[in-house]
């Protein structure tokens, strides 16, 4: 690399200038004050850790995303955080080891090896809330709630909100007696929708029967009526499948009724983060936006990897994501006050206590420098006082 081009920095990696920066510090401040509010805590997890907590419970997925490095101490594989939430699983299971319900909130950057799309940072900055011990419908429901929440924050209101869940396709796949490595094979399909390999992948198992059930996922999606349609189709399933049928109709039934104007959108064959997610798994939409703006689900037993197994639900969002896409304003603020090289400190100090912005002034001669600012102070008959540049 040249001089000329070590400027350059590398594909889907960027720098947040100014006033960018204060913007995205702004929200930051303000999605955590609002977590706060719901009895959410703070934590901070080291941005490196040893390879195996970064990716306990996940499956391989999150392990090709994250950056590995060895530790020149221990010789092990460390690895930079590509996703937060196995991380904070560790403090609930193991640091903290709470019992009852424990909220945690984070935000921070994550960083990933490749973009999840063609224009996705490979640095974002997630945030996201995370529920430990208790499973059912209240935690999933408070849960998106704060999602939703989180993006009304940050101007998405109207979002569309899509839910599954993957206990569904768990439980077809284990009544046909199909292999791990068929299991594979049959959910990548299923992501595909294709029809023709899922035929394929199902033909010669010992019960037809459920053959024909996992052939009806691709179709089971649309409005909440397809939940009707899933109970005939899948009536000859496992008792589990028709438990999950009814626990994402109550599910839908409370958020419908403390957010009218947001859509759902059901899809029994959607099997988000599958290597990981046990139960409901949800996502928010925007119209023009293929990729999900906020997304989670239910992920009982990652803890397990960490010696404590806690039932847990969560959701996260990349902030620079929500900046794009909203339209969040900071509340505005006055301009900068300009202070004359033998102003009284005191006086700055105080300014600067009640909030406002005071820039001194480095020198008599420096070119243009009042032109820039729209108050400056100014000593007016034996007192130090804040007055407009246009009067000068």
């Amino acid at each position: 690399m040249t001089i000329a081009d070590r400027w350059l920095l590398p594909d889907g990696i960027e720098e947040v200038l100014p006033p960018e920066a204060r913007k995205v510090e702004h929200i930051r401040r303000e999605v955590l004050d609002l977590y706060a509010s719901w009895g959410y805590d703070l934590v901070i997890p080291p941005h490196i850790e040893f390879l195996e907590s970064l990716t306990a419970g996940s499956g391989s997925d999150l392990e090709l995303m994250t950056f590995k490095v060895t530790d020149q101490l221990s010789g092990r594989t460390l690895g930079l955080r590509a996703d937060t939430t196995p991380a904070v699983a560790r403090m609930d299971a193991h640091t903290l080891r709470q019992d009852g319900p424990v909220r945690l909130c984070y935000a921070g950057s994550v960083f990933h090896t490749r973009p999840a799309t063609l224009t996705a940072s490979r640095t974002p900055i997630q945030l996201g809330a995370e529920l430990y011990g208790h499973f059912g419908l209240e935690s999933d429901l408070e849960v998106i709630s704060l999602m939703l929440e989180t993006l009304a924050l940050s101007g998405i209101c109207q979002p569309s909100v899509d839910l599954g869940h993957v206990g569904i396709f768990r439980q077809l796949v284990k009544m046909a007696g199909i292999s791990s490595e068929g299991e594979a094979k049959l959910f990548d399909a299923l992501q595909r929708k294709d029809i023709g390999e899922m035929q394929a992948l199902i033909t010669g198992i010992t019960v037809p029967e459920a053959g024909r059930m996992l052939m009806a996922l691709p179709e089971l999606c649309g409005d909440i009526s397809v939940l009707d349609i899933a109970r005939k189709e899948l009536a000859q399933a496992p008792a589990e499948v028709l438990e999950a049928i009814n626990s994402l109709a109550a599910l839908a039934e409370r958020v419908s009724a403390l957010y009218p104007a947001i859509s759902l959108y059901f899809d029994l064959g959607e099997l988000r983060g599958y290597n990981y997610h046990t139960d409901v798994v949800f996502a928010a939409y925007v119209p023009g936006e293929g990729q999900a703006v906020a997304k989670g689900g239910r992920y009982d037993g990652i803890g397990a990897a960490f010696g404590r197994s806690r039932p847990a639900t969560g959701f996260s969002a990349d902030l620079k994501v929500l900046l794009r896409l909203g339209s969040y304003e900071e509340p505005e603020r006055t301009g900068a006050i300009l202070a004359p090289l033998d102003v009284d400190p005191e006086i700055v100090r105080q300014l600067r206590a009640q909030g406002e912005r005071v820039i001194n002034q480095l020198s008599d001669n420096t070119d243009g420098e009042s032109r820039k600012y729209r108050r400056i102070l100014k000593h007016v008959d034996g007192n130090w006082q804040v007055i407009s540049a246009d009067s000068i």
